[in-house]
Parts: structure tokens; sequence; C-alpha cells
């Protein structure tokens, strides 16, 4: 279980999407959503990141000429709240030109906690029953409701054809109700009972925003470490880039789905960013039921809450050789130690891992192969070396870094 929602029962309506649910709810939604993610569907979404990614280049270009200095975070940021909004909405949101878009807006206000919704969780985790009815997202819900109705009622609530987010999940309501096994309630026999879900419109809402928000603000913060560390270790930058001239090169020159699945070092070169810097610098697991590690003698009770501490395991040097060194070849082979396998988790493990690993990891390379392909990074005279994580982010942890693109 995730251990976010405090409550079983009472439940606020944008806690209902698939990161935050639990249960038989948890259940349920990954088990209609998982096709909504395969390979065949991303290659098909493809051609829409291309679409992004080359507008991000035109933009690049576009920077003012005194110092080409630009944020990579914001400039990332509103590259994945295009794809975001093309690919989930089969919208032109066009946020790298427009200076004040409200998706930018949205989407930086769905991370954005105030510290009255810091005290609002503090309080449902410390008195669950008696605070039960307190709303941490109410701030993001009334624009969540309007902009996902507005785009219902454009396609009267009936697939369009776009064959985004949205039509998927209009097309799995058609379907009706989602049925399956509990993992909740089981029968005097042991058997589990069978329990079913109708996908609603404000279940619809909180998958939608779900989307969005992850699938921008994760994508934008390591990218944009990515280029940190790319461009203060020039040597690996170049080794990058020369790998994306020669697979770009088979490909006339142009982004796809086939080329940048061959960008091996690329790959790499994420991942590492990803190790160095992983969006979830943590993770928060709940016991669904007690549970002893026979080797430990120890038992974990049902309902105690554990804190996977990602950041720090990725930086230890018992895992990893030189883990404050960007190092992108120790992806190049699986790792000698065994243990490793089960350490590095920048999208979780087990049946909650990120669903939109795949989907995220190609938007991510295919932004990093546009900006590579055509400009070296390297960093401004603002820049820390080791940026400062912004103590007011919350779920997805966040710093501000700028890097100057070199034409």
């Amino acid at each position: 279980m995730r251990g976010i929602n405090t409550h079983k029962t009472v439940i606020e309506p944008m806690a209902k999407n698939l990161f935050l649910a639990e249960g038989d709810l948890w259940k349920l939604l990954r088990q209609r959503m998982t096709p909504a993610f395969t390979s065949g569907k991303l290659k098909a979404m493809f051609p829409l990141i291309v679409e992004r990614a080359e507008r991000m280049q035109t933009h690049a270009i576009n920077a003012p000429p005194t110092g080409r200095v630009l944020d990579s975070r914001e400039i990332m940021a509103r590259y994945t709240t295009d794809f975001i909004g093309a690919c989930g909405f089969g919208l032109d949101m066009d946020s790298l030109t427009t200076e004040n878009s409200s998706f930018r807006k949205l989407g930086m206000d769905i991370f954005k906690f105030e510290v009255s919704q810091i005290i609002k969780q503090m309080l449902k985790e410390m008195f669950p029953e008696a605070c039960k009815h307190f709303r941490i997202f109410s701030k993001i819900e009334k624009d969540a409701n309007a902009l996902v109705k507005t785009i219902l009622e454009k396609r009267n609530y009936e697939p369009s054809g776009r064959h985004d987010f949205v039509d998927l999940l209009l097309e799995y309501r058609k379907k009706g109700k989602i049925v399956g096994q509990s993992i909740e309630i089981m029968k005097s026999n042991g058997m589990p009972e069978e329990v079913s879900l109708e996908l609603t419109e404000e279940l619809i809402t909180a998958q939608i925003m779900v989307f969005f928000g992850a699938g921008f603000e994760t994508s934008s913060s390591s990218t944009s470490y990515t280029l940190h560390e790319l461009a203060y270790n020039p040597e690996e930058q170049q080794k990058v880039q020369e790998e994306i001239d020669i697979v770009l090169a088979k490909y006339n020159n142009k982004l796809c789905y086939e080329a940048v699945s061959e960008m091996t070092y690329l790959h790499c070169a994420f991942k590492e960013g990803i190790r160095m810097f992983p969006s979830l610098g943590h993770l928060v697991r709940k016991c669904a039921r007690k549970y002893t590690f026979p080797d430990l003698d120890l038992t974990i009770d049902e309902g105690v809450s554990i804190l996977i501490p990602v950041q720090a395991l990725h930086m230890d040097p018992l895992y990893f050789e030189e883990p404050e060194k960007f190092k992108p070849s120790r992806f190049l082979t699986d790792f000698i130690n065994p243990l490793t396998k089960h350490i590095y988790l920048p999208f979780g493990e087990g049946p909650r891992a990120c669903i939109g690993e795949r989907l995220g990891l190609m938007q991510s390379l295919a932004g990093l192969a546009a900006v590579l392909s055509r400009y070296s990074v390297e960093p401004a005279p603002e820049t820390l070396r080791h940026p400062i994580v912004d103590p007011t982010s919350n779920i997805v942890q966040m710093c501000c870094r700028w890097i100057t693109f070199d034409v």
C-alpha cells in the first residue's frame, strides 16, 4: 500500500488517483489502466513527442542572444507540459512560447504545497478519524474539474479518435464497470470477494490530473538534472553527443522512436542522472498485513508505514562505486553487486512501480536528444554545482538550476 491516504473510506476526490489510491480502488484502476501504457500505444504517441521536442529546439534558438542563459528546469517543464497536453488531453498548449500558460501554472500548483496543506496532512495522519474530511488538494480541485469537464463536453463524453489518454479513459468507461477479485474483503472460506468499480467523471478527473502532474514534474526534474551533470562533465557530454549524431545520421537526422531506442549511452546518462537525483527522493509504503522476515527475526505489523530513502540508497558507496561521481558507463553492464537490483529505485518497484515508466523514459530521452543534437550545455555563472533542494517540495523533490545553452 502507498500509505498516503490516511482514511479507508473517506478519500477526497483528487486523491482517488492511481498513485495515491489503495486497496481495491488501486487494484481495479491499475487493472483497467495498464493497457494504456503498452509499447504499441507508446510508439503511436511518439510523433507527438517529436513535434514538441522540435519546438523546444526552436525555443532555445530564440533565447536572448546575450549569454544565452536558459533555466533548464523551466524549459524542460514547458516541453513536458506541452507533450502531456497533446498525449493526455489532445490539446496544443504551446507552453514554450506562451509565458503565462495556464497549464504551466496548474502544473506548478499541483506540487506547490502551502503551510496550511502540510498542517492538514499532519493532522490527518495523527487523527485520521477526526480529520477525515480535511481536503489537501482543494486548491487545484476547482480548476481541475473545470478543465476536465470542458474537455469531456467537447467530446460529448465519447472517444474522439485522437487516441490520447482522455480517449482511453472514455473507452474504458464505455466497457462498463471494472470487475475483479478483492484484496481487502475475503469470504469465510478464505477466497476473495468479487468487487466492482464504475469509472465516474470524478475518477476520470483524478486519473487525468495525476497523469498530468506526475508526468510533467518528474520528467522535467530528471532531464534538467541530467543536463546539469552533463554541463559539469563535458567529456561525458561529448560521448552522448557523438552517439546522438551517429544514430540520427541513420535516420536522416530525424528524431523517431527507433532512433531514440538506439541511443544507449544517452540512456545510460539519464539513468545515472536519476540515480544521483531521483525525482522521488523517498518512497512510502504501508504494511497491508503482518509480515515477519525470517532471516532478521523482524516483524512489521499491519498498518505500519515504511519510508524507503531512495536517494540515500542511490548514493551509498556500499552499492555504487564512487557514488558522488557522474559515471554513465556504470549502466552499460549489469551491476556487479547483486543487491543493487533492489537498490536502484527511481521508478519504484513491485506492483506499485510507476505505470508510466516507459512513457516517461522515452519522453525524457527524446527531449535530451533534441537539445544535445543541436547544442552543448555548460554551467551559467549563477549555477550552483550542487543544487539545493527546495524545502517546500513535497512528493517530488525540486530545486532551481541554471544552464547556458551554447549554440
